[in-house]
């Protein structure tokens, strides 16, 4: 029988779960959570998220509105570049209302992550949070986090020796492929949808079902009505292509590289779990723009219902509270942090090479 879905909304409020270890530790997070409380870091930002929606649906409006006053001609495959930046800040808010950063009202999140997720993306809202939670949960752990299990690409030597035949060449090469590799990420996000309907109960699965296909339904009826099918075809893989490539630039920097736990090893406590398996990456506000404010990764870990704008707030009082502790606390430039991601997974392949 199908299960019911776990959403990163059921976290609890303060988005931790079962933060200390067993021994005395344990309390290292109990002083940072409480000062970050203190300063209302955990409130929500209804109003900004307001405005911020509101902006990116009338960015979507204006693309698509120039993609029909350019027409059937391969300019307009320049729309595909706007449409696929605009699409990734979709995917942000969607991400957002399964963290309970937007409402904290399960019925109004889910609300916002269908329309952004399964309408305006055609991802599956459930899959993504099912899959986002078990990664919140135990970060870059090689049984746990569905993030660094065996699939296209591998993250660690064990899991590398057991690869054969293409796969075996994948993994060799996996480090220069990585990029290229991201340009079919827009397309499996679908596939990965509609797949997961299955796991979903009967009710869930028909909603689900039923907006994944409007969107498809939508999405195609946008583009065989401006261009022919030739064009249309093309507009759509380049669209895709230039989508999955945006998201996965701005999800690879935040663990790929980093420790991973010893699954035989001492249980960590959720400050060590978040931190050391994080990375942020500096910059400024374009920075912030391009990676959706998830450069600020070690807050967003620990503190997965805060505010996307009271991230950067944040990242001083745990800075502070790492170095007081001793807790290493990384942060790189965005391009070093594609180097190191990049080491790793060559490393891993070695081996094989």
């Amino acid at each position: 029988m199908p299960q019911a879905v776990t959403t990163v909304a059921q976290l609890p409020r303060d988005g931790v779960e079962n933060p200390g270890r067993p021994t005395a530790s344990g309390s290292d997070f109990a002083p940072l959570l409480r000062t970050v409380k203190g300063q209302g870091l955990l409130e929500r930002r209804t109003g900004w998220y307001t405005l911020g929606i509101a902006a990116n649906l009338a960015a979507l409006a204006g693309v698509v509105t120039a993609m029909v006053f350019v027409g059937d001609t391969w300019w307009n495959l320049l729309s595909a570049l706007p449409l696929a930046l605009w699409w990734t800040r979709t995917a942000f808010v969607s991400h957002d209302a399964g963290h309970s950063q937007i409402t904290g009202g399960r019925t109004a999140a889910r609300t916002i992550g269908l329309l952004h997720a399964n309408v305006l993306l055609g991802m599956n809202e459930a899959w993504w949070n099912d899959k986002h939670v078990r990664h919140h949960a135990n970060p870059n752990h090689i049984d746990k986090d569905p993030d660094v299990g065996v699939g296209a690409l591998v993250w660690t030597q064990k899991q590398a020796a057991q690869r054969e035949g293409f796969a075996r060449w994948l993994t060799r090469n996996q480090a220069r492929l990585f990029f290229p590799m991201l340009l079919l990420e827009g397309i499996a996000l679908k596939i990965y949808g509609f797949q997961y309907l299955r796991r979903q109960p009967l009710r869930e699965r028909l909603l689900s079902g039923f907006l994944l296909v409007a969107h498809i339904g939508l999405y195609a009826t946008l583009l065989l009505t401006v261009m022919s099918p030739g064009k249309a075809v093309v507009f759509a893989l380049v669209h895709h292509a230039l989508f999955g490539l945006h998201l996965g630039m701005a999800f690879a920097p935040n663990h790929k590289g980093m420790e991973m736990p010893d699954p035989d090893g001492d249980r960590w406590g959720h400050l060590q779990r978040q931190v050391l398996t994080s990375r942020n990456v500096r910059g400024a506000v374009l920075t912030d723009w391009f990676l959706g404010g998830l450069n600020y990764q070690i807050e967003h870990h620990l503190f997965p219902s805060m505010p996307r704008p009271h991230l950067r707030l944040a990242q001083h009082l745990v800075k502070a509270h790492c170095a007081e502790i001793g807790m290493p606390y990384t942060e790189t430039g965005l391009i070093e942090s594609y180097r190191q991601a990049l080491r790793h997974m060559h490393d891993v392949g070695e081996p094989l090479r």
